[in-house]
């Protein structure tokens, strides 16, 4: 659809929800209807609860707009229900969405790709909670670092699987690398600067990212180029390989001189502080038009 024909159309931004994001998708969601608004696009909000589908039907949503993070936003399943309702929808699809949002089986779709990322062993109970210190436990489908512990001595093990499992009955344990942390933001299948995020505690955890001034930013972060090749490389590889469309973020671990990859975001956060609008304000333009490039290629993918 073109930028005529969006005007014409009432676009629902989806927001809200029911994971434990629900929060963060609000400031991102409102984000997005207000610069809509600006643009003057005739948008409203729709918080997503479990009567969705009678909700989008009642308002006559022609256009979702999707600003939900974590589960039953990002998973692929609000993407099922539009394709069966028929609404065009910005980003991903239900593959790769669905994909994406699992750690586990992304970690195995990496793998496929010849793409670095950390090892790793998937953990259903605390009995197979057997992996090499330092590590990083983390729930497999969670977003936003909720639930995510690093243990470095054996002690610390309990109560990080702990607090894990009250997210999730997967979980990841996976290797912990203390090397620069790097996110690639690629909006339509144009990759964006490269951002590195420099966390005041040494973890990029849930406090770090959302709290004023717990956390620097580089943009663009300063590579070697060899390094910044090989990022952007991996980076489009999976965007091209799991058929991933409008906004994604692909954040990575530099191991010695390896990007290697920790999580794939097939909705980003979407406030003018977030990473991705960070990378687009480096190139001159404006939040406004990130949001608008983004609803430009809303559609169905089944």
């Amino acid at each position: 659809m073109n930028r005529q024909e969006l005007k014409g159309k009432k676009i629902g931004v989806l927001m809200g929800g029911l994971s434990s994001e629900r929060e963060i998708s609000l400031r991102s969601g409102n984000a997005i209807l207000e610069s809509l608004v600006r643009s003057g696009y005739g948008a409203i909000a729709v918080d997503v609860d479990r009567d969705i589908a009678k909700r989008l039907r009642q308002e006559a949503i022609e256009v979702a707009f999707i600003a939900l993070h974590g589960r039953w936003g990002e998973d692929g399943t609000i993407q099922g229900l539009l394709e069966i309702l028929g609404i065009p929808y910005t980003g991903s699809g239900v593959l790769g969405s669905s994909v994406s949002m699992d750690k586990a089986i992304m970690k195995l779709l990496l793998k496929s790709l010849g793409v670095a990322t950390p090892e790793y062993v998937v953990c259903r109970s605390p009995e197979e909670a057997h992996f090499p210190l330092p590590l990083v436990v983390k729930p497999a489908r969670e977003g936003s670092t909720i639930g995510i512990s690093i243990v470095r001595e054996e002690k610390e093990k309990k109560d990080a699987l702990t607090s894990a499992f009250r997210f999730d009955s997967k979980l990841l344990l996976e290797r912990y690398i203390a090397g620069r942390e790097i996110t690639i933001g690629i909006v339509n299948g144009t990759a964006l600067p490269v951002v590195e995020v420099r966390p005041a505690s040494g973890f990029y955890d849930f406090t770090a990212k959302y709290t004023k001034g717990m956390t620097e930013y580089l943009v663009p972060a300063k590579l070697d180029e060899r390094v910044e090749r090989e990022a952007y490389d991996q980076a489009l590889r999976i965007w091209n390989s799991w058929e991933l469309a409008g906004c994604v973020r692909i954040d990575m671990l530099l191991d010695g001189e390896t990007p290697s990859i920790i999580d794939v975001n097939t909705s980003p956060g979407m406030t003018e502080s977030s990473l991705v609008p960070k990378a687009w304000a480096h190139l001159g333009r404006s939040f406004d038009e990130l949001v608008e490039e983004i609803l430009m290629k809303a559609g169905l993918k089944a």
